[in-house]
């Protein structure tokens, strides 16, 4: 797989302007399903097979979106402020570089601080792509770029910008390249504006009307030095969300997947996330509502252009996808 989320990484698509990844994770997927459309918001989805005897329609869920910023203004010598496009940390830009969904490449840089150490605000940085005014200037206002950092393969550990949620997606596609047969009517979509207020989950969880949804999406750890207090680490499986701020998941549902993972024989952990939220939020709260939960995949260095995940976490959690969607489901 490690060719395909590279080539997932590594491609832009902030929230809002996500149609090279889509095209990119079209022509991975289209070979392998009975149906696909792209919806209003720009949703990505697909179905493969129907629901057969104990079957449900089963929605699963990756963002493809990432988080990015966006040009408020240019002053005369062709420097670029930005606004942020979903959760990005200012203490994560000085000297980073962006790439434009045009192509363009920028540096970002910041006024010198008037206290050393301290990390100033958003308004302090800017952005450089060379120009020498804003005549000359490739961008104007309202364009959009994301972090631009390389895949790096470090053997059991994977690096790069827009692992989330671009890892949940490759995850998708590998499950949807190796799936036999399923008695349930299954819905992978690939969603848009995540990072933003989890949009495109909501616009097409409703459309679907899934009667079980499942999130795939990265989970934040504990394991580095002096970090949050987690049970969640590299290395140890898939992680079963429990709660995070925007779901509670139904123990039913935590019950199944701990079934499914002992069934499959994977190592798994549980999670349970202080902060933000998946599209399993937003498909939880469609129509009269749905029992959802997120196969959630841990992280490092979250929202930072050099997010790292474990490959082996990766593989089960495909394994896990898989042993979940391919068999009917019991909620007892």
């Amino acid at each position: 797989m490690k060719q395909l989320i590279k080539n997932l990484v590594e491609t832009t698509g902030p929230s809002g302007f996500e149609s090279e990844i889509r095209a990119l994770v079209r022509a991975e997927v289209e070979s392998y399903v009975d149906e696909i459309r792209v919806d209003a918001l720009g949703n990505l989805i697909t179905r493969k097979g129907k629901k057969s005897e104990g079957g449900k329609r089963i929605m699963v869920a990756a963002h493809i979106d990432e988080i990015g910023v966006m040009v408020t203004h240019i002053d005369e010598n062709g420097f670029m402020r930005f606004t942020n496009i979903g959760g990005v940390n200012p203490f994560n830009l000085s000297g980073g570089r962006v790439r434009f969904v045009n192509g363009t490449a920028g540096v970002i840089g910041v006024e010198s601080p008037r206290e050393r150490g301290s990390v100033p605000g958003m308004e302090k940085f800017y952005i450089d792509v060379g120009a020498r005014g804003k005549a000359d200037c490739p961008v104007k206002v309202g364009d959009a770029a994301a972090f631009d950092r390389p895949f790096e393969d470090l053997g059991e550990r994977l690096v790069s910008k827009a692992m989330d949620d671009r890892i949940g997606a490759a995850i998708m596609i590998q499950a949807l390249k190796e799936l036999k047969s399923s008695p349930n009517e299954l819905y992978f979509v690939f969603t848009t504006q995540e990072e933003v207020g989890l949009r495109g989950a909501t616009t097409s969880a409703y459309g679907i009307d899934p009667e079980i949804g499942i999130a795939v999406d990265i989970t934040g750890v504990g394991d580095t030095p002096n970090s949050e207090k987690m049970d969640v680490g590299l290395g140890k499986g898939p992680a079963l969300k429990v709660k995070d701020r925007s779901l509670v998941v139904d123990p039913r549902i935590v019950d199944w997947m701990v079934r499914t993972a002992e069934r499959e024989n994977l190592p798994y952990q549980y999670e349970i996330l202080t902060y933000g939220g998946t599209d399993a939020g937003a498909m939880n709260l469609t129509r009269a509502g749905v029992p959802s939960t997120c196969i959630s995949i841990p992280t490092r260095y979250a929202h930072s252009p050099s997010e790292m995940v474990d490959y082996q976490d990766v593989l089960n959690c495909v394994k896990l996808l898989l042993g979940a969607v391919s068999h009917p489901v019991t909620l007892d």
